[in-house]
């Protein structure tokens, strides 16, 4: 371990956001407890990790990795070359970097890098974000000091004595302030007295979702009461902001929002997927919402992750076949009944883990043996 009060932190994972922005913010709780500590990032070449680390003011070394096709593909050739070539750079950069605790968000940069460390003896820590443990984190767990999770019961997967229930950090800015709603709903342009849905997929947007809005025109057309926070996504704005429904006088359609807080604060209802990231946000929002997992991914964590919360009555499920179909209905019988949303935003919210970033923070500062 480095002396004095000089800690040196590697944090590894990223290619989506939900990986990066947890990643940034456990970084950035590490910088509040050790003022002094040297960060360095490993993310994978060609990832968002490469722009969005570097604007956050860490230093960032890349991999050449990528995900293993779980489908027939050419790419699956290239990988145990891409694989050993990212071991050898993660052993290079791990003796250079010398640092006294290495810690995985997930994310392709992830496995290799802890996997090195913990060949080094390096002090490890992995983060669990999902209620369904990832391949890569199941094997690494046999082989870290701590496992840092945001759901309960996770037992199931990893050695129970390695657990610490910290729950999922989220964008340090997003909730640093209280916005009511009426400051809200006329940042939108939209009536704080009349209901207000936000359906958002994600900064790519969720081509179903968009679909169902698209799909809604009539129905909006028959409850003109009922205002819309549209983010379509940029891939899809094009097609999807001219489409009839964006053209309703209660619809508000965008490619991106930039002032999520202020988006949480207009809801009344949330429409979204069930990525780790947006369940620990509505945790902290308190927000009654309409889970839509993408079937487009690993494991099929989101149907799990939202199920985790449908179990707990905190949350309502419809499935990505059956959205155009159920989820309007879902939404329209949600705004009618306030008990239920009560019931939905009370038991989110006591799924918040607020201190989540600082608590990964301690459990990671205190495998590296920091003293202040």
């Amino acid at each position: 371990m480095n002396r004095a009060s000089v800690v040196n932190i590697i944090i590894s994972g990223g290619g989506t956001g939900g990986h990066v922005f947890p990643a940034i913010a456990i970084a950035d709780a590490i910088r509040q407890k050790a003022p002094g500590a040297e960060i360095l990032f490993v993310g994978a070449l060609g990832r968002m990790e490469m722009d969005l680390v570097p604007k956050a003011g860490y230093r960032i070394e890349g991999l050449w990795i990528s995900g293993f096709q779980r489908s027939l593909s050419v790419k699956n050739l290239l990988f145990p070359l891409k694989l050993a070539h990212s071991l050898l750079r993660a052993r290079s950069i791990l003796r250079q970097f010398r640092p006294d605790v290495a810690i995985g968000v997930g994310g392709f940069a992830s496995g290799p890098l802890l996997e090195m460390a913990v060949r080094l003896g390096i002090p490890s820590v992995i983060q669990e974000q999902n209620s369904y443990a990832g391949a890569t984190n199941r094997i690494l767990a046999r082989k870290v000091q701590k496992i840092c999770v945001a759901y309960p019961d996770m037992g199931r997967y990893f050695p129970a004595d390695k657990l610490v229930l910290t729950g999922n950090p989220v964008r340090g800015t997003l909730f640093a302030q209280k916005i009511n709603k009426e400051e809200a709903a006329a940042h939108f342009g939209l009536d704080p007295s009349r209901p207000i849905v936000l359906l958002f997929g994600g900064s790519l947007g969720a081509l179903t979702l968009n679909t169902a809005m698209e799909e809604a025109t009539q129905i909006l057309r028959n409850n003109p009461a009922v205002q819309v926070i549209w983010q379509c996504g940029k891939t899809h704005h094009d097609r999807f902001s001219t489409c009839q429904a964006a053209q309703l006088p209660q619809v508000v359609v965008r490619p991106f929002l930039d002032r999520m807080d202020m988006a949480y604060a207009a809801a009344d209802v949330v429409v979204c997927r069930a990525g780790a990231l947006t369940i620990s946000e509505l945790a902290l929002a308190g927000k009654a919402a309409i889970l839509v997992p993408s079937p487009h991914v690993a494991e099929d964590h989101q149907r799990k992750n939202a199920q985790a919360l449908v179990d707990k009555h905190a949350a309502i499920l419809v499935l990505d076949a059956d959205a155009g179909k159920n989820l309007w209905p879902e939404i329209l019988h949600l705004l009618a009944d306030a008990n239920v949303r009560s019931v939905l935003e009370q038991r989110i919210k006591s799924l918040g883990k607020p201190n989540a970033a600082a608590d990964i923070a301690s459990v990671a500062l205190g495998l590296a043996q920091y003293k202040p």
